[in-house]
């Protein structure tokens, strides 16, 4: 499935920019949001493998891509593949309903204090395969396409990518790389989830780190992938940003005001992130993305 990538003149003039800029537009993927493109490669790869069950934690856009991507599957097959899903019990109340609409004899949708260890434990027993992008390189795998897309771009220079593993900048830079590409790769995480990013910021205000974002896909603390995705943005020319509940909100009302979009808060931090380099006077050589990742 190819997603739009449009073009935003007002919001470029608005920001000062000198190159074009464009949303890839990755919330209007079919599976809702950009782990669409990673989590039915992995399904499929391990359905053929013969596995039959799988489980997942999730703050919600990977439940959700997984759970439809499952129940479209079993819509074709007599043989159906099941899915546990695991979610905390602050997940996002919007996110969960649109999960329960998923809820059937094969997709099951269980809230619980700790999900990543209910997950992990039916993994370990065999019972279900985790679906896990942050450490499974099958993942990495999935962004290939979403690569080959932006390549159409003439002259990309750089791209912005809401963070939360670092999977999707780390894919899209191996991606990027074997279609012979090298656009600035930067990411965007919260002053509440900034791991990767404090490499490149480790001097900022941490005071809010206590204060829970709005920006509610951003949670992995831990981030397997941080020296990997850390040297492939060095490599790539990019860096990492923090933004504030504050900051994404104000970019949010940019972006309706001059481009008539509703972002999300998690899709918002691309914007949040392309400003902050703007005020530090960063030099752009050609178009700018920005990846609008989903709600």
């Amino acid at each position: 499935m190819i997603t739009p990538q449009t073009s935003h003149k007002k919001l470029a003039k608005t920001l000062g920019l000198k190159v074009p800029l464009y949303f890839k537009r990755e919330d209007l993927h079919p599976l809702k949001s950009h782990k669409g493109r990673s989590l039915p490669l992995m399904i499929d790869i391990y359905v053929k493998q013969g596995l039959r069950n799988f489980v997942i934690s999730s703050s919600g856009n990977a439940a959700l891509a997984a759970g439809l991507y499952i129940q479209k599957h079993n819509q074709k097959i007599k043989n159906k593949i099941s899915l546990q899903i695991f979610v905390g019990e602050k997940i996002n109340l919007n996110k969960l309903s649109a999960l329960k609409k998923l809820s059937s004899k094969n997709i099951i949708i269980t809230k619980t204090k700790n999900p990543k260890q209910a997950a992990f434990q039916m993994d370990k027993s065999k019972i279900a395969k985790i679906l896990r992008q942050s450490t499974d390189d099958l993942a990495l795998r999935g962004y290939a396409s979403l690569a080959v897309e932006l390549s159409k771009i003439k002259n990309l220079s750089a791209i912005f990518i809401p963070t939360s593993s670092g999977t999707t900048a780390q894919g899209l830079y191996d991606s990027f790389k074997k279609i012979k590409l090298n656009p600035q790769i930067h990411i965007v995480q919260t002053t509440a989830c900034h791991p990767i990013a404090d490499y490149f910021l480790p001097i900022h205000d941490d005071n809010n780190k206590s204060v829970k974002s709005i920006a509610s896909a951003i949670v992995d603390n831990i981030a397997h992938r941080k020296g990997m995705v850390i040297t492939k943005i060095k490599e790539s020319g990019g860096f990492g940003w923090i933004a504030s509940n504050r900051e994404i909100q104000t970019a949010i009302k940019l972006v309706y005001k001059t481009e008539k979009i509703k972002l999300s808060p998690n899709s918002a931090l691309a914007i949040v992130g392309l400003e902050q380099a703007l005020k530090q006077n960063w030099k752009f050589t050609g178009p700018i993305a920005c990846l609008i990742t989903g709600k």
